[in-house]
């Protein structure tokens, strides 16, 4: 299949810039694949869709502080954003204007003295970073100096990281959020539970090649990029048990289905691990684990929207974010979303 295969036209004017002041007015976009039908709601309105022991998969990683500008000597402002701790004390990072940080140039910082910077090797975009204190104290500095790394198509000044942050945010890792997860609140997920709806949680730490465009036309020649994933003996003994009873295992955003997907055998069947996967889901692939999903509306051209469109069928999927164009739906990260069971 081509790129081209998976284009839209998206005006610029519904990106979403900043988030709702509360989480679950959002709209929400309900999809029947089978059926080929789209009903516009609210996102509360999900406590209506899902059916007692229905079972939410979510992601229970937390964004780290790990985007920081600076100035060089000569002035000009310099990004860093973590991507990935290699071993200790060296990360990989991607670096704007990258000419900027050469190999072997070292960085200190006025105000922490002891934090010092070498780059030890450079690829494209990316350098190398060997930092010379210890993990305690580097995410004590980076809580006070660094900032969330919004997504690129994000222009606005969060005020309150919070703001990207989920409920049941547990381990400290990604660089952008599950965004399908934000749209829930304490009290929605009460409602839920008390309706006996089942919540289960995974581990994604979302790296920065979540944003990384697809550039080759035949999508089955683009190299998926890896990220970290965990599932434990308990949740996936839970899992299994929940899906040999036929319960409904709803995967609340990408990150979530990428878990599962990743887990699961040919017996629809979770096996509990720790590893990186470089799963690509696109149209034709032979879902395993998932029987529905709650999603934000994905870039065009991009691997997610590709994911969506293996889930339901690629006509469908692009005429319903046409629908939402048409209706001001909020795109992205800030954020409506839709429901695709």
């Amino acid at each position: 299949m081509n790129l081209s295969d998976f284009d839209y036209n998206l005006p610029e004017k519904l990106i979403a810039q900043t988030p709702l002041e509360k989480r679950d007015t959002s709209r929400l976009l309900v999809l029947d694949k089978n059926e080929k039908t789209r009903e516009d709601k609210i996102f509360s309105d999900i406590v209506d869709e899902l059916w007692e022991n229905d079972v939410l998969v979510v992601n229970k990683t937390r964004v780290m502080n790990a985007r920081l500008s600076w100035e060089l000597e000569s002035g000009r402002e310099v990004e860093v954003f973590l991507h990935n701790e290699l071993e200790a004390w060296i990360w990989d990072c991607i670096v704007f204007p990258w000419k900027k940080l050469k190999p072997w140039k070292k960085i200190k910082f006025p105000e922490f003295p002891e934090l010092e910077w070498e780059v030890i090797k450079v690829t494209d975009l990316w350098r190398k970073i060997k930092f010379n204190i210890s993990w305690e104290v580097f995410l004590d500095i980076i809580e006070k100096i660094w900032e969330i790394p919004l997504p690129p198509y994000i222009k606005e000044k969060l005020e309150n990281n919070e703001r990207y942050q989920t409920v049941y945010n547990e381990k400290l890792w990604s660089v952008a959020a599950p965004t399908a997860w934000l749209h829930f609140t304490p009290e929605l997920l009460e409602k839920l539970e008390k309706k006996w709806v089942k919540i289960e949680k995974v581990l994604l730490h979302v790296g920065a090649g979540t944003f990384k465009p697809v550039q080759t036309d035949n999508i089955l020649e683009h190299k998926m990029h890896s990220e970290y994933i965990e599932l434990e003996r308990e949740t996936s003994e839970k899992l299994n048990k929940y899906k040999k009873e036929w319960k409904r295992i709803i995967a609340v955003g990408t990150t979530s289905i990428r878990v599962l997907e990743s887990f699961s055998d040919e017996n629809w069947e979770l096996k509990f691990w720790q590893r990186n996967t470089d799963i690509f889901i696109y149209p034709w692939y032979k879902w395993k684990f998932v029987d529905a999903m709650v999603t934000n509306f994905h870039l065009p051209k991009s691997t997610l929207l590709m994911l969506v469109s293996s889930f339901a069928w690629r006509e469908f999927m692009l005429e319903s974010y046409n629908h939402a164009v048409e209706n001001n739906y909020r795109f992205f990260s800030f954020w409506d979303a839709m429901l695709i069971k």
